[in-house]
């Protein structure tokens, strides 16, 4: 179950800035193969219509490969044009791919598999909460967000960074941790630096994503030590730059209760 009081204008991911790089050519992150960890999954699932969602494409290894071998219902989607017209081009005679030119936090739909790729590390931080927030929001009841996330922290992004540690307390109870553990296969060049996820949408909790009105003199620990001091709520992560707040709970709560939680007296 999924409920956003969180609304905004702002385009929240740059295009300008990826479509950039495209034109240039500087994709370092791009490997020319799909991830030997997420091929290593992919390859023996048996269902090949499941509905799949590659958010952050980029050039779409995984989503080639998953078509060569008998993928009928794969989605990617990127914010670059230049990219996507490249990528329009290659897929134009095979009906089994949607490419989708547009930001991930304004798609709609809904999917098995949701497949993680260089996509979490490319955001700034601030979206994290977002991200989780609509990764629930996208995935089918007992749907799959699989891929791989960063074990380690970067001078500067993207890409950006994080510990295991810190993934943890961002995505518990909204997900169930299935598979979470450094990668057994990774690249040499990423060897020991990657954690291979399968996380499973737990669909009996409520995700919520909210912009919180905030008294001046509450801190930000004591906001969540309010929220989580009601039974009801299972989790609480707040974002980097305070300005929004994922709530993870048994039951819905309004956007008035939470704020009347979170600023209640210590």
């Amino acid at each position: 179950m999924n409920k956003t009081v969180a609304h905004s204008a702002e385009k929240i991911v740059d295009q300008e800035y990826w479509d950039t790089q495209y034109k240039n050519n500087r994709t370092g992150w791009d490997l020319g193969c799909v991830s030997p960890p997420i091929q290593s999954y992919i390859d023996q699932l048996p269902n090949k219509e499941l509905a799949i969602l590659i958010p952050g494409c980029g050039n779409t290894y995984e989503a080639e490969h998953l078509l060569k071998i008998g993928f009928t219902n794969i989605t990617v989607i990127d914010i670059a044009p230049t990219l996507v017209q490249k990528l329009e081009e290659k897929f134009q005679d095979n009906p089994n791919i949607t490419i989708v030119l547009g930001d991930f936090f304004e798609h709609e739909g809904k999917y098995d598999l949701i497949i993680e790729q260089t996509f979490f590390c490319a955001l700034p931080p601030k979206l994290r909460q977002r991200y989780v927030w609509k990764m629930h929001s996208l995935l089918t009841s007992n749907g799959i967000l699989t891929g791989l996330l960063f074990d380690k922290e970067f001078e500067s992004g993207p890409p950006f960074g994080g510990t295991k540690a810190e993934y943890q307390m961002l995505f518990q109870h909204a997900f169930e941790f299935i598979v979470f553990e450094h990668a057994k296969n990774s690249i040499k060049p990423r060897a020991g630096s990657e954690l291979e996820i399968r996380f499973k949408k737990n669909n009996a909790v409520f995700v919520q994503l909210y912009s919180p009105k905030i008294e001046k003199e509450l801190d930000v620990e004591g906001i969540k030590t309010n929220l989580l001091k009601q039974n009801k709520i299972l989790n609480v992560s707040i974002s980097i730059d305070q300005a929004s707040i994922l709530v993870v709970s048994s039951t819905s709560i309004d956007d008035f209760d939470l704020d009347t939680i979170a600023n209640s007296p210590k």
